[in-house]
């Protein structure tokens, strides 16, 4: 079992920077790929980022790479995203998820191999 909840949502200006957090308990962290997916309004559940369990590997929806980096500290049982060059289409509410991917290289991108999803926090992007 893994709870996750991230942090570091707000509002920011077209251009700007966040950086979101998702802190992660359970002492199996480092056994899980982890993902970042968004959500914007009226609009479905999309893939952003995702990094296997041993970092080694990362995947970025087309949208954002460039921009935007996964990354994760096994050691704190947190994963990161760092966002630059935000734009207003990034407006959405952001999720952490964990899902089962010891071993692999592979970083799944649906959110069906996923098993587990924190709140969410909120980006605003103002143009």
């Amino acid at each position: 079992q893994v709870q996750l909840v991230e942090s570091g949502g707000g509002l920011v200006q077209a251009g700007g920077s966040l950086r979101l957090s998702c802190a992660a308990s359970g002492r199996t962290f480092s056994s899980y790929a982890m993902g970042w997916f968004r959500q914007a309004p009226g609009k479905e559940r999309e893939f952003v980022a995702g990094i296997s369990w041993s970092g080694r590997s990362t995947r970025y929806a087309d949208s954002v790479k460039g921009r935007f980096t996964i990354s994760r500290d096994n050691a704190k049982n947190t994963v990161h995203l760092q966002m630059n060059g935000l734009k207003p289409e990034d407006t959405a509410v952001y999720y952490c998820a964990a899902g089962p991917g010891y071993g692999s290289v592979v970083v799944p991108t649906t959110s069906a191999a996923y098993s587990y999803w924190g709140q969410g926090t909120r980006v605003t992007v103002s143009s």
